[in-house]
């Protein structure tokens, strides 16, 4: 090993980030992680864009310890990917035996600078969702073609590894906060809606987002998903966030938005993000938001309350 160069220790969740330019590095790279697998009797889970499935497919098409997955499964919203993960990984690691997941996340295909923010949340997220969980370990390939250092940096900052000429050097940049420094909410576009509620509005709230999403071009079945979330989220509103709060739609960009902002707290950064036990009482509602929205962003703090944004794609 190289000076300079700090293996993370073992016993831990491994989380890297693997910066490449063109398909002769991210093949040198990705298959290098494999390689260290398949000599440890690890299993793998590849969830890359399509492209890169058949690179690596060209290679290790015969070998059995390796699982292609299909990354669409998940949906656009990055809050349903660490339930996916511990699903595949979870599938491979039969027993004791550790799991090696390599993971690239399509930047260049985020919707918004919201959808490019929570994807970046997500990857910092891995850290906490699979802290406990020391017979995994992640690779994030990333491609750095276009040079942007301050994308490549922010990205940095999610993963305590860097992946350099095949070996793990500490990542010095690396957040270890407690909580993730979210960029704030831009305000709401003008024209939009608001309508203040408190208990007994449930259906007033339905209604008002029924008819905005309607205006704007929301499909029935899209209605239909929007309407169980709504519903969920303005229930926590009432129940945890002072017993009232403030619902705001509008359209930008190609999206439809709803907003519920109350004066509760959700200290709980995985909230919505894992998959609930069969015989869980209450905890539902942020986890059928992601399941069913397309984005959803979440803002919390002890002196400025919640706010929740569901995202709805129209369809173009």
């Amino acid at each position: 090993m190289s000076a300079g160069l700090h293996p993370e220790p073992s016993g831990r969740f491994r989380h890297e980030l693997y910066p490449y330019r063109g398909d002769a590095q991210f093949l040198s790279g990705t298959l290098g992680f494999i390689h260290e697998a398949l000599q440890a009797d690890e299993a793998v889970v590849v969830a890359v864009p399509s492209d890169k499935t058949s690179l690596l497919r060209g290679v290790l098409a015969h070998e059995p310890a390796v699982t292609f997955v299909d990354t669409t499964t998940a949906g656009p919203n990055p809050g349903r990917h660490i339930a996916a993960w511990t699903a595949w990984m979870t599938e491979r690691g039969e027993g004791d035996r550790p799991v090696r997941g390599i993971g690239e996340t399509a930047w260049r295909q985020a919707r918004s600078a919201a959808h490019l923010s929570e994807l970046r949340h997500h990857e910092w997220l891995l850290n906490r969702a699979f802290a406990r969980s020391p017979a995994w370990s992640m690779l994030c390939p990333y491609d750095a073609a276009d040079e942007d250092q301050d994308a490549l940096r922010s990205l940095s900052r999610c993963h305590p590894l860097i992946r350099r000429d095949g070996q793990q050097e500490r990542n010095d940049g690396f957040l270890t906060a407690d909580t993730y420094p979210f960029e704030a909410l831009a305000d709401p576009c003008d024209p939009y809606q608001e309508l203040s509620f408190t208990d007994g509005d449930l259906s007033a709230i339905r209604s008002k987002v029924s008819q905005c999403a309607s205006d704007a071009g929301i499909t029935r079945e899209q209605l239909s998903r929007l309407a169980v979330a709504v519903t969920e989220i303005a229930t926590n509103s009432i129940r945890h966030g002072g017993g009232h709060g403030t619902l705001r739609t509008w359209t930008q960009a190609a999206t439809f938005l709803c907003e519920f902002r109350d004066g509760g707290y959700i200290p709980d950064v995985m909230a919505g993000r894992t998959r609930p036990a069969p015989d869980q009482l209450g905890g539902r509602g942020l986890w059928l938001a992601h399941q069913l929205c397309d984005l959803v962003e979440i803002r919390s703090a002890p002196d400025q309350g919640t706010t929740i944004r569901l995202h709805m794609d129209v369809p173009r």
